[in-house]
């Protein structure tokens, strides 16, 4: 049988062949450690449980939800005015998806046809490219390096290809180079999206996991946001429910619609006790949120001290649960230095190459250990004599 055309677009999943050597290596008695994958490993808060359990005791529950819940668009509404400032989101401008990997698949079917193009950031999650490429759109890159700070440089953008865009994807705090906004860039990216009269679409998984300064906020905040832009907000990251899917598109009334009407067509809604779940993190307090992110920050300094002191380059980490790392020693394969750093040291890391052709010569890795095991990665990386 012949399969899809579409499917050759799609490399090998990195994160399968890493997992796979994983458990070769704990099989002969090693220790690992795996910072790999960005799952949090703090648990979800108990007022969320409680609100997914309670639900799911109800046997109505249980049936085609085919809708968002009214209250839990309004949650939506609610939490962008409490926890971002952002007056003004209607329930119009709410739709739920399960989770941003998804959304960002069924947004591209929505919006693009063939050969439309769509900007990128270049290290990126590796969903942004796939969302164009399931969609027969082609790609437009655009650099995060390392001279602008790992942060979108529209100037530094043809316009040509920015007139020819559909629209732009950008993720801030970014994963995977943990590069956070300001309010002057988001600035530039909204006047250059109305100069070229492209869509916006924010990747917001990480609002909450922002070190060193203000609290993480919302691009929808900035004045003039939502007129030229979407934003994906998820759950994942901030309550811990990365299993339970829990995402929204917010935004302009109009691609919300065409969102959703995409979905309609695929999916008959978001499981009852999960919107519960959901209304009740949009709804609840938020200093658990707070307690966590300083938790993720102890874990930042714990690793990159850690790495630093063993004259590696200091990694980019202001925001995001990873922190973006220079390959050591001169290196410049990020591939070739994951098996070495997996095969001597057991700590499991994912190589840039793997984010986009920017990323090659670096290495991300997961904050998803506390401090004293992340200690202990270093030491074992010391151990092996991996050096910068």
């Amino acid at each position: 049988m012949e399969f899809a055309d579409r499917l050759d677009r799609f490399g090998a999943e990195v994160f399968s062949s890493l997992n796979a050597r994983r458990v070769a290596l704990e099989e002969q008695g090693r220790t690992i450690y795996n910072l790999s994958v960005g799952t949090p490993d703090f648990a979800p808060y108990p007022h969320v449980v409680e609100a997914l359990t309670s639900a799911a005791q109800d046997p109505q529950m249980w049936k085609y939800s085919l809708r968002d819940l009214p209250e839990l668009k309004q949650a939506v509404c609610d939490y962008y005015a409490r926890r971002f400032g952002v007056e003004g989101i209607t329930p119009n401008m709410v739709a739920s998806c399960n989770g941003t990997q998804e959304g960002v698949g069924h947004l591209g079917l929505a919006l693009l046809n063939p050969g439309d193009t769509i900007l990128v950031p270049d290290p990126c999650y590796p969903v942004f490219e796939a969302g164009a490429k399931i969609a027969d759109a082609e790609l437009a890159y655009y650099p995060l390096d390392a001279e602008h700070g790992f942060l979108p440089d529209v100037g530094g953008i043809d316009p040509a290809v920015a007139d020819r865009a559909k629209y732009m994807i950008v993720s801030l705090p970014a994963n995977p180079v943990g590069s956070v906004g300001n309010d002057a860039l988001y600035d530039e990216i909204i006047a250059f999206a109305r100069e070229h009269d492209l869509l916006i679409v924010h990747d917001n998984a990480y609002s909450d996991i922002v070190f060193d300064g203000p609290a993480g906020g919302s691009f929808l905040a900035h004045p003039g946001a939502l007129e030229v832009g979407v934003e994906f907000l998820s759950l994942s990251k901030s309550f811990n429910v990365t299993g339970a899917r829990i995402g929204f598109l917010v935004g302009r009334a109009d691609v919300v619609a065409a969102f959703s009407k995409l979905r309609s067509q695929i999916d008959f809604g978001m499981f009852m006790p999960i919107q519960r779940a959901a209304i009740a993190a949009l709804e609840g307090p938020l200093d658990q949120v707070e307690e966590q992110r300083l938790k993720y920050q102890e874990r930042r300094d714990a690793l990159c001290d850690g790495l630093e002191r063993l004259g590696w380059q200091r990694p980019n980490a202001h925001g995001s649960m990873f922190v973006w790392v220079k390959l050591p020693g001169g290196r410049t394969d990020s591939m070739a230095f994951c098996e070495e750093l997996m095969e001597r040291a057991g700590v499991i890391v994912t190589p840039g190459a793997s984010f986009g052709p920017h990323g090659e010569g670096y290495v991300r890795m997961a904050l998803v250990l506390p401090p004293a095991g992340l200690a202990e990665a270093v030491a074992a990386i010391e151990k092996a004599g991996i050096f910068g």
